[in-house]
């Protein structure tokens, strides 16, 4: 059992142990690294000194002879501290395998000190005898390129060396000397390669590391790396170098971090959070923040590129975010900013004076000398940027945030101003500057644009009035004790003002909506007549914004309903106020509506609807000799009334005089007020302007027949259908027609019968319908008859297609009542020959109908027939019917089988595709069920359908019959069941015959 002492061994016991390899160990210094087993080894070297490939052997056969022997070493007795302390040096054979490696790498190296190959193994055999076994990570393969170093540090960090075990610092630091000593002599021989260097630098990452090697050691050793390599290889020691560094911290990752960016800013991101990381034990939010706006200004103009594709805006609000975070390292005072915000002032009006004056000449006899050049120009050919102390990282001078927010934010990104200035405003709240904070937030309240950023900033506004207030009322509720009574009277009444501002806040809120949408659009009339609204009772505001209102808008550029402002501004004077309390100021209104009509408005309508609410309000008023002068001013005719009405580029003055609706207006105030002459003046002057439409000829009309003008109100008609052409011109015949009929009658037919002539001569056919009608039922009733007929046979062929049918059935009507039944067979005839084929079937019905009852059978017979090449029998069912109906009362067997033949031979003309699938679907809306195929039913069906596939042409007319015609009912009677028979095979008894 081991004693107590080999168990707790102490610090001295333990280092006495090292160094093992210094000085070299040698046969002569350590007799027992060479046994006899190895003395033909030995010979072998020395017989063949130059040979590689001998001392390579050598190498590898100890490395392998000393883990086997490592692995039949029994467990140490070490206890497990104690151990681990030692590292992989715990065991007595593990230190020899150590110093005979030692002995036979520095042997093969006097031989040959340049072989990499020798280096890099030694160097690694060493390492893992100190720093431990290395864990190996498996790899997706290997990089061909080298990333972006935002990418670089990343990989980097992942791919960081990790060992298990190791030789403590304090412990083996003789050890740890030796292997710096070690890297030393490699690189003094090796010096340009890049794997030994990123091999040495990997040892300053090991947690083991003493602290001596592992700081100004490791940071000296990454310099003379970049000095040596050349810079295409800069990057790899680069990412280790910034790597170390993080881990570091302080003032270190500050310096390093400041000489890499000097010539690659892409990694300013990283380096901006590593500076205001929670775990950084040395915060700096000013240099942050300096370097976060520089950032968003370069990208802003185009110079920078974020690797994590962050937009100039980002970058910019990231720059507030710490703003907001840090704002009393940050950040100015107030008595600062101010003095900043004067000096930028002052700074920019000498510019702009400056930039006024004009240019001074160079001089050709050399008294004038420029000191100052064009701005310097880069590579790439952009201009250097100015030095700006907000911009420099390394100076300590706090920014002017007020002005940063104002030039690289509100002038840039203006519609984010709500993200803005509720930015800036959190600024002054985090240093307690309340009454910056308020003025900043009124400030963005009066500024912004859209309702989305008013909403933002009077949120924001809002809730630091409410916290402000719960803050007051909270030192209320628990008062100090040091306070006095003066104290807490103070802070009642600071609450007291406080709470008033918020109501007052609160009841300012629709105004300054009103104000972001009148900022955004100040021609919004809409918006002009809500303010008016919100106002309410208060008639001096009223007066005020609509004073306000009407010298801010452009009438070119207004939204519509501009004049309804002129409008509501005069009746606001005409009704006393918006509560009529006070006294009706008419003189006011009339200025006002005056100053109107001078106003060149969008559209003619406008400044013709102010002329008429002007005269309107004289009639409220009871002034109609003062509305109807009112008219009269508005409606006077120029000497030149070639004007174009639709002419924008004329003012709406010029114009006026062809408005429709204000000469509708004044007609209707001369029907009201004036006398009949007046008004019939004033429907001729709109006639003779040529802006009349058809309302105005009817209503001129109509003026003239209620004062016994009957004559003047038919020729006022005819000057309509001169003025209009169709369809327009139909109403109007229509109109003077009917009341030139219901006023003479049958006293002037001849006259009568010439309007109604003069109405059909350029009338349209699928308008000429009703005047034909009108034609016929005057003939009838003051006419002759066979003049009514006449017309009724004229119809049928001016008439549209769609409206031949109604006309033929009237005609019909109309022949029948008066010569009888005969006389309409020449209208049939005649109708079968014009209508459309699916019209042509039910006339033909009719006409079939009206032969029956003239006993004409055979003619009737004839007529189906007719009809019946346009009746698809799966589509005009009622039609076979009714033919069936018709042979069965009064056909034969014979007549039948016609018709079932010829009903088999139209089926067959009709059976195509498209047919068939009409028919289907008329067959379901009427109810019906159709097969898709049925089977033929008789011999002559098969037939036609065998003669239809084969041909694919029409069936035969006729197939002679196999069977007997003549069957009895017994002989029916007693077929099979499953016997083919013909479905529409008629029946006779003998009785029959």
């Amino acid at each position: 059992m081991p004693s107590a002492v080999s168990q707790n061994p102490t610090l001295e016991s333990l280092t006495s142990n090292f160094p093992l390899t210094f000085p070299t160990p040698t046969p002569t210094t350590h007799p027992d690294l060479v046994s006899t087993k190895d003395l033909h080894r030995e010979e072998d070297l020395l017989r063949n000194p130059f040979s590689f490939r001998h001392w390579w052997t050598a190498i590898q056969n100890v490395k392998e002879a000393s883990a086997a022997e490592q692995k039949a070493e029994g467990p140490s007795d070490l206890i497990p501290e104690v151990a681990a302390l030692l590292g992989p040096l715990s065991s007595p054979a593990a230190r020899k395998s150590f110093q005979r490696q030692v002995y036979l790498y520095e042997a093969a190296l006097a031989q040959f000190p340049t072989s990499f190959k020798l280096w890099k193994s030694y160097l690694q055999t060493r390492m893992s005898f100190v720093l431990g076994r290395p864990v190996m990570k498996k790899k997706a393969g290997g990089r061909k390129k080298f990333p972006e170093m935002r990418e670089a540090l990343e990989d980097e960090q992942e791919d960081l060396e990790k060992w298990e075990g190791g030789l403590d610092g304090i412990v083996g630091w003789e050890e740890w000397r030796l292997l710096i000593a070690t890297f030393e002599r490699a690189l003094m021989w090796l010096p340009r390669m890049p794997r030994l260097w990123l091999l040495y630098l990997s040892i300053f990452n090991h947690p083991f590391c003493p602290a001596q090697i592992s700081h100004t050691h490791a940071r000296r050793t990454h310099d003379r790396a970049l000095r040596t390599l050349p810079p295409s290889l800069h990057g790899r020691i680069w990412a280790r170098y910034l790597l170390w560094a993080e881990a570091k911290g302080g003032a270190t990752t500050v310096a390093i971090y400041r000489r890499y960016l000097a010539v690659d800013p892409t990694v300013t991101e990283r380096y901006t959070a590593i500076l205001l990381a929670p775990s950084n034990p040395d915060p700096r939010p000013l240099e942050a923040a300096k370097l976060l706006l520089s950032l968003a200004r370069k990208a802003a103009r185009g110079e920078y590129t974020s690797p994590e594709g962050k937009s100039p805006y980002q970058l910019l609000t990231e720059f507030l975010d710490v703003v907001e975070q840090h704002a009393e390292e940050v950040g100015m005072d107030v008595p600062d900013t101010i003095d900043s915000n004067a000096k930028i002032a002052k700074a920019a009006a000498e510019e702009e004076a400056a930039s006024q004056q004009p240019a001074e000449q160079a001089s050709l006899d050399g008294k004038l000398i420029r000191f100052a050049g064009p701005a310097v120009t880069t590579s790439n050919g952009n201009l250097v940027a100015p030095y700006d102390e907000d911009e420099d990282a390394r100076s300590p001078r706090k920014l002017n945030v007020e002005d940063i927010v104002r030039k690289d934010g509100l002038e840039v990104y203006k519609d984010q101003a709500g993200r803005l200035w509720t930015g800036l405003a959190t600024y002054w709240i985090k240093r307690g500057e309340f009454d910056r904070a308020k003025h900043t937030f009124e400030r963005g309240l009066a500024s912004v644009l859209t309702i989305r950023d008013f909403t933002q900033i009077f949120d924001a506004y809002a809730e630091f009035s409410e916290s402000l207030i719960s803050a007051l009322m909270e030192s209320l509720a628990n008062p100090d004790e040091d306070e006095d009574e003066e104290d807490v009277k103070e802070t009642e009444q600071e609450l007291d003002a406080k709470m008033k501002e918020f109501e007052e806040l609160m009841d300012r809120r629709p105004f300054l909506v009103n104000d972001v949408l009148l900022r955004r659009n100040p021609n919004d009339v809409q918006e002009w007549e809500k303010r008016v609204a919100l106002w309410g009772d208060n008639d001096e505001k009223v007066a005020e914004t609509y004073t306000q209102a009407l010298a801010t808008v452009n009438p070119r550029r207004a939204t519509a309903n501009f004049h309804r402002l002129y409008i509501n501004f005069a009746k606001f004077y005409e009704e006393g106020g918006t509560k009529g309390e006070a006294e009706a100021d008419l003189d006011s209104a009339r200025k006002i509506l005056d100053k109107a009509t001078k106003v060149n408005f969008k559209t003619v309508d406008e400044l013709a609807e102010v002329w008429c609410e002007w005269a309107e309000m004289e009639i409220r008023q009871e002034n109609y000799d003062e509305a109807i002068r009112v008219m009269q001013r508005a409606a006077v005719v120029p000497k030149n009334t070639k004007v174009n009405y639709f002419d924008h580029a004329l003012p709406v003055q010029a114009r006026l005089f062809k408005s429709l609706k204000l000469w509708s207006f004044y007609v209707d105030l001369e029907e009201s007020l004036g006398t009949v002459e007046s008004t019939k003046a004033v429907y001729d002057k709109i006639l003779d302007l040529r802006i009349a439409n058809a309302q105005i000829i009817v209503n001129y009309a109509s003026f003239l027949e209620e004062n016994k003008y009957y004559e003047e109100s038919f020729k006022v008609y005819e000057r309509g259908t001169e003025l209009f052409t169709y369809p327009v011109s139909f109403e109007i015949w229509n109109i003077y027609l009917a009341k030139f009929v219901k006023r003479y009658g049958g006293s002037k037919i001849e006259r009568t019968r010439d309007l109604f002539e003069q109405a059909l001569e350029k009338c349209p056919p699928k308008h000429c319908k009703p005047i034909f009608l009108m034609y016929a039922t005057f003939e009838e009733e003051h006419g002759l008859a066979k003049r009514a007929m006449s017309i009724y046979d004229r119809a049928t062929n001016a008439v549209a297609d769609e409206d031949k049918f109604e006309i033929f059935t009237i005609y019909i009507a109309k022949a029948t009542s008066n010569y009888g039944l005969p006389a309409t067979r020449p209208i049939y005839e005649r109708a079968l020959e014009v209508l459309p084929d699916r019209q042509t079937a039910e006339m033909c019905l009719r006409f079939a109908a009206m032969e029956r009852k003239l006993g004409e059978i055979d003619r009737a017979r004839a007529i189906y027939a007719h009809a019946s090449q346009f009746c698809d029998p799966r589509v005009h069912p009622k039609f076979w019917q009714e033919w069936n109906n018709f042979e069965i009362e009064t056909g034969s067997e014979d007549t039948f089988r016609e018709m079932l033949r010829i009903k088999r031979s139209v089926q067959a003309q009709f059976n195509t595709e498209a047919s068939y699938l009409a028919a289907q679907m008329a067959t379901k809306q009427n109810g019906q069920e159709a097969e898709a195929e049925a089977a033929p039913a008789d011999p002559m069906a098969a037939a036609e359908r065998q003669a239809q596939a084969a041909g694919g042409g029409k069936a035969p007319a006729f197939v002679t019959a196999k069977q007997s015609t003549n069957v009895r009912v017994e002989a029916a009677e007693e077929r099979p069941a499953g016997a083919q028979g013909n479905e529409d095979e008629i029946h006779i008894s003998d009785d029959e015959i």
